[in-house]
């Protein structure tokens, strides 16, 4: 499985588990998000921790969870970002769109 999903107090925890998010994982990960969201749950953190790359296709899937969360009057939070994943966000300037944290526990705490 490409995705670990996990129910948390304050939201759903989705973790990638490839170390790519690219045009194999985007499109099925955008349906998950899209399920978690149909079911209800308007706060989703994304933990990438594993993520080593992430292409167009992995940004596109991103913007997706925030707006559906957007859309539900709930929180988007993304984490554990490496530097290669961190610059990419930083370069399409979508830094200044997402809410980023370090970790899943700085993560939760920003979900009210």
């Amino acid at each position: 499985m490409d995705f670990n999903i996990e129910s948390r107090n304050k939201g759903t925890l989705i973790q990638v588990q490839t170390e790519k998010l690219d045009t194999h994982i985007a499109p099925a990960l955008k349906s998950e998000l899209v399920l978690v969201s149909g079911k209800g749950e308007k706060n989703i953190i994304l933990d990438l921790g594993k993520c080593t790359y992430c292409d167009s296709s992995g940004l596109s899937a991103i913007l997706v969870a925030n707006r559906l969360c957007k859309n539900a009057g709930g929180t988007f939070v993304l984490c554990g970002l490496n530097e290669a994943v961190e610059r990419l966000i930083t370069i399409s300037q979508l830094d200044t769109v997402l809410t980023i944290t370090g970790t899943v526990d700085e993560a939760e705490k920003m979900i009210s």
